[in-house]
Order: C-alpha cells, then structure tokens, then sequence
C-alpha cells in the first residue's frame, strides 16, 4: 500500500499545469495624443471591450492611478487632463488588468467583478477561485 505522500505525488504529476495564457488576453497598446493640456486615449473603448470591464470602472482607476480627472468623450475616447506618454497610461492599465481581470489563481482572465455585501470581489469563471480587489 503507497503511502498519501506517494498518492499525492502521483496525483500531482498527472494533472495538468492550469496556466494563463498571455497570447490569449492582449491588450491593446494605448493609443494616445495631445491635445492642448489634455491627453486623449484613442482606442480606450477598444482596451475595454478587451478587459471586458465597465468604462468608468477603468476610467475611475486611470483617475486614481494617474493623479489625474477625465471622462469618456462622445466617440468613447478617454480624455485626461494633463500630459501623460503612452508607457505610464499601458502601466496603469496592466495594473488595473493585474487587480481588476486576471485571476489570482491560475492567472486566466476569464473573470466576473461581483459586489457582495459591499466588497467587490473576482470570481473566476475558468476555476471558481474568488478573490478579494482593492476596492
């Protein structure tokens, strides 16, 4: 009779590596311009409909992360007050696709945001592990 150390190893080799897959979830690179003292995130609406989140969830964490007030134009462009380079915007949006898209467990962003008795946690659809946000 093999003992539970051997049944676990045993076990653990023929399940298979659960991995995210990055080619699988990319995010646009940022789009972005000036325009006066303003900057405008072109394909914002293109990010979003890739992290598969609500705009102003992501424009309020653009906010915070940025030091910064926007708000999302009529053609669905991010405009944000001040001059920020394309690297910082994709910085902060891989942040927020860090906290607020991929699971914490096996990495994959096949993710739900859901409010639950005033936290808003990550449920991960892929494996079922929730998870508490910064929020």
């Amino acid at each position: 009779m093999e003992g539970y150390d051997d049944q676990l190893d045993r076990a653990l080799e023929a399940t298979p590596d659960i991995e995210g897959s990055s080619d699988r979830f990319d995010v646009p690179d940022a789009e972005v311009r000036q325009e006066g003292n303003v900057t405008v995130y072109e394909n914002f609406q293109e990010t979003l409909d890739r992290l598969d989140r609500d705009g102003e969830h992501v424009l309020k964490f653009l906010q915070d992360e940025l030091g910064t007030s926007a708000h999302i134009d009529e053609s669905g462009r991010a405009r944000l007050t001040g001059e920020f380079r394309q690297d910082r915007i994709e910085d902060a949006i891989a942040e927020y696709s860090e906290e607020f898209v991929l699971c914490s467990e096996c990495g994959l962003p096949d993710t739900r945001l859901e409010r639950e008795q005033g936290a808003v946690l990550l449920r991960c659809e892929a494996c079922g592990a929730r998870s508490a946000t910064g929020e």
